[in-house]
This record gives structure tokens, sequence and C-alpha cells, in this order.
């Protein structure tokens, strides 16, 4: 079995090579744009927010938000695009925002699977703590169902279907990644309102022969008092 390498480093490493420069923002984004208009917020916290595909439409569209990536290169490149939102910018980890600090809107789009289910999971539950009560956490992460590609190896399945992978080739070479199963999300979410209820969004891959990817996508509302 490979060794798992350090996603921080090949992340920047994909910044570097011009990883989603020219592409467009997923769909999800309109979906949390409308979303927050009708709650009538307008500020938050985008995790793992790149080089900007997302987070800069969702500025665009009206939020205030602070982003927070674990790859300094894509911190830097965002910097670099938006000098206006340099100021909002942080690089780090969850871990490194101020204790205690919560926001109205969270939103992960295509980052809380990053590591095995423990570390998914513990991710998740990270970020859960810094939505406000009554605030509104959206979600979009890896759905089993998934034509896994390119090659990999399982290195965890779970009783409810969720499972690991870790690529022995492509962009994400050595990385473990986790495939979240409908029944898992619904347990991390226990007790949240689903105010966009859980639906899979799929996307079938360009490359001939490598079949779909499937993602879950969701926004909660946070309880008046949670436990994570």
């Amino acid at each position: 079995m490979s060794t798992p390498r350090s996603a921080a480093l090949v992340w920047d490493e994909e910044y570097r090579r011009g990883r989603y420069l020219d592409e467009p923002p997923v769909a999800f984004v309109a979906d949390i744009l409308a979303v927050a208009r009708q709650e009538r917020v307008d500020n938050g916290l985008y995790v793992g927010c790149g080089n900007g595909r997302n987070l800069l439409p969702l500025v665009d569209g009206g939020l205030d938000l602070l982003g927070l990536d674990i790859s300094a290169e894509a911190v830097h490149q965002l910097a670099a695009r938006r000098p206006d939102r340099a100021g909002r910018l942080r690089h780090g980890g969850l871990d490194s925002l101020p204790a205690g600090t919560t926001w109205p809107l969270v939103i992960g789009i295509q980052v809380f699977q990053h590591g095995n289910r423990d570390q998914a999971h513990r991710q998740v539950h990270a970020a859960q703590r810094r939505v406000a009560p009554g605030g509104l956490m959206c979600v979009r992460v890896n759905a089993v169902g998934t034509d896994v590609w390119p090659a990999h190896e399982v290195v965890e399945q779970a009783p409810d279907g969720g499972f690991t992978v870790r690529y022995t080739a492509g962009p994400k070479r050595g990385l473990d990644i986790h495939f979240f199963s409908r029944s898992e999300l619904g347990q991390l979410f226990e007790g949240w309102e689903p105010v966009r209820p859980l639906q899979p969004h799929r996307t079938e891959r360009d490359t001939p022969g490598t079949g779909q990817w499937t993602q879950w996508e969701a926004i909660w509302r946070c309880p008046a008092e949670q436990v994570t």
C-alpha cells in the first residue's frame, strides 16, 4: 500500500500548473446565492477557496466571504487576481482561525472529502462548529456511485457505504480521498434542518471511457444548540 502525501504540497503543485484558472464555477454556486438572498445572509466563511473559481462568483454575487485554504500558492494567486480581496484571504486550516469565531454562512465545495473517513468527518465537524446558531452550511462532497478514476486503491470501506481511495496516478496521486454515502452525511448532520435537501449532482467526464463523477450537494441550517 502506498504512503499518503501532503495535501497542501500536492495542491501547491496543482495550482502552479494552472489548475482551475480557466474553469467556470460549479452550478451549486447559484443555489448558494439564491438561498443566501432568501435568508438575507451577506457574509461568511469559504473553506478551501482555492484560487477563486467559486469564491469570486459568490463575492461578485453579493457575499462578503473570508477565503481560507491550506495551499499558500492558491491564496497567492487569488490575491494577485483580486487585490481588493487580499485582506479577506487566509492561508491555513480551520484550526488557524480565532477560537470561537462563527459565521452566519459557511461554505465547503469539494474540500471536506480530503483524507480518510475519520479525517473527513473531523473536517465536517470542525466546519460545523464555525456556523453560528441558525446559520447555514453549504456542502458539496464526493458521493458513492462515482466511477472513481484514474488508478487508485481502496484503503477503507464502511458498512454505511462510504469508502476512501488512495490515488496511484493522476494529479491526486498519493492522496487519500473520501466518498460519502447518503446515510453517512445524514448522520453527520443529524439535527440540522435541510434548507436545500441533500441531492446528487452527476457530471459525465469529457474523456471517453472514464465514466461519471457524482457529488452530494446540500444546504443545512444549524440548530440553536449543536453537538458535534
